[in-house]
C-alpha cells in the first residue's frame, strides 16, 4: 500500500493558490481542469520533497475547485469534526512564520518553544508547522505572543 494525497476543497481557487504556493511556499505538481464536470484538481508538492517533483507522487495534497455556477456562485464548505490537520516539517519555524505573517497569514499559534506552530488556509484548514530536528531556542516576538483563535 503506498499513500497518494489528502484531498481539501477549496472555495477560491486563487486566494487558496496564493496561500499554499506564494505564502506557505508548496509547488504545483500537476494540473487537471475538467470542463464537463466543471472542477478543477491541483495537486501540490512541498518544495522540500523534490523526488516528488519527478514522478513519485506521494504524499501530495489534492486541492479540489469546483468552478462557479451560472450565477457565479461558489460552493462554500464546512468542515465535519473528523479531521484534524495537515502538518509540515520546516527547516526554520521563526523564519516561516515571519515570512507568512508577512505575506498576511495570522499565526494561531505561536512557535512560543521553538518547535511547533499552527495556521489555517483561506478555507479554514489547520496546518501544523513543526520544526526540523531539536526545537529552537524560544525568541521574542514569539516567545511572548498570545495565542489567536483556534486551530
Amino acid at each position: 500500500m503506498e499513500y497518494l494525497h489528502s484531498m481539501v476543497r477549496v472555495s477560491d481557487l486563487d486566494a487558496s493558490l496564493d496561500f499554499y504556493c506564494n505564502a506557505l511556499g508548496l509547488q504545483v505538481h500537476r494540473r487537471s481542469d475538467y470542463e464537463e464536470g466543471r472542477f478543477s484538481l491541483i495537486f501540490l508538492v512541498a518544495s522540500g520533497d523534490q523526488s516528488k517533483l519527478l514522478d513519485s507522487p506521494s504524499p501530495l495534497i489534492e486541492l479540489t475547485y469546483n468552478w462557479p455556477d451560472a450565477d457565479g456562485n461558489r460552493k462554500q464548505y464546512s468542515q465535519g469534526d473528523s479531521f484534524g490537520h495537515l502538518a509540515f516539517r520546516v527547516d526554520n519555524i521563526y523564519a516561516l512564520c515571519e515570512r507568512l505573517q508577512q505575506a498576511g497569514v495570522s499565526i494561531l499559534r505561536p512557535p512560543r518553544d521553538g518547535r511547533m506552530a499552527f495556521i489555517k488556509s483561506p478555507d479554514g484548514i489547520s496546518i501544523e508547522l513543526l520544526q526540523r530536528g531539536d526545537a529552537l531556542a524560544p525568541q521574542e516576538p514569539w516567545a511572548s505572543m498570545a495565542n489567536n483563535g483556534s486551530w
